[in-house]
């Protein structure tokens, strides 16, 4: 589902909110540059991969974002 499209009451009440704990990239801001890049890009696909899948993650999309930069340091 597109994350701009709005939902009906009963599709919310199906929905499976992810509260976390969430993955930690922060082991990984060792790691050379470009290395670094590609989990960030990885991080990204994998939460839209359980977001098509019909999940949401309690943590906002800018939030996560934030961290998974903070984490590895870009």
């Amino acid at each position: 589902m597109n994350r701009h499209q709005q939902t009906t009451t009963a599709e919310q009440d199906s929905v499976s909110v992810i509260a976390g704990p969430w993955p930690s990239y922060a082991a990984f801001k060792g790691l050379p540059d470009r290395d670094r890049w590609v989990l960030y890009g990885s991080a990204k696909a994998y939460r839209q991969a359980l977001e098509d899948q019909g999940l949401v993650m309690a943590e906002t999309y800018d939030a996560f974002i934030r961290r998974v930069c903070a984490e590895l340091e870009i």
